[in-house]
């Protein structure tokens, strides 16, 4: 892992990882059947899945605010964009293990602090601005769009904002490799998905 310029392999990875999404004929956003191109259990194997599950989530965000949709069908989407969010979750659980381990060995110099967020909760945001800026450029171009000077705009910010990102997950890897900043692993201990924490479902089965 080259951390000098990790963010903009990631980069690199997510824009590939959407574009190829969005060749499927159909582009079906309940589409799961897909081949991870990279080696199992290698970095770039959970990264192209942290963008997988972003890309079909961010697709059935959109279906579901169809004001025609079906009931039946709006509820199984919403299932369906549950379960996603627990796979986005365990995914960006599973990168900062990675990035744990990579790092626990540095030298922890004596004033070292703790970053706002992990390396992979940065790359999750990393990987969302990929899909924003991916869809803002079509809506940026699209043909009489009463909205696309207002999408140019818009896509200058997030292109700003992709770069100042990734410099500032450059410099967190670097200082964690240095000693400047250290990391620990919180999991986000939902409840809501657990039939046994979840009250809505625990109680159902007294």
């Amino acid at each position: 892992m080259d951390i000098s310029s990790f963010s903009h392999h990631c980069n690199v990875l997510f824009d590939k990882a959407i574009e190829d999404y969005h060749k499927m004929e159909p582009a079906d956003a309940a589409y799961t059947s897909y081949t991870n191109p990279y080696p199992d259990h290698s970095l770039d194997n959970v990264l192209f899945k942290k963008s997988r599950i972003d890309t079909l989530q961010w697709h059935l965000e959109d279906k579901i605010r169809d004001p025609e949709i079906e009931p039946a069908e709006a509820l199984r989407i919403k299932r369906r964009i549950d379960a996603l969010n627990q796979e986005r979750t365990n995914v960006v659980e599973q990168l900062d293990l990675m990035f744990y381990r990579k790092f626990s060995g540095a030298p922890r110099l004596p004033d070292a602090s703790i970053n706002t967020e992990t390396p992979a909760w940065a790359m999750d945001r990393l990987s969302i601005l990929a899909l924003k800026i991916y869809h803002m450029q079509i809506e940026a171009h699209r043909e009489n769009s009463p909205l696309a000077p207002v999408c140019k705009n818009k896509l200058e910010i997030l292109t700003e904002q992709r770069k100042d990102l990734s410099r500032a997950i450059d410099q967190l890897l670097a200082d964690l490799k240095t000693g400047k900043k250290t990391m620990k692993l919180y999991k986000q201990m939902k409840m809501y998905n657990d039939p046994l924490l979840n009250p809505v479902l625990y109680e159902k089965g007294n």
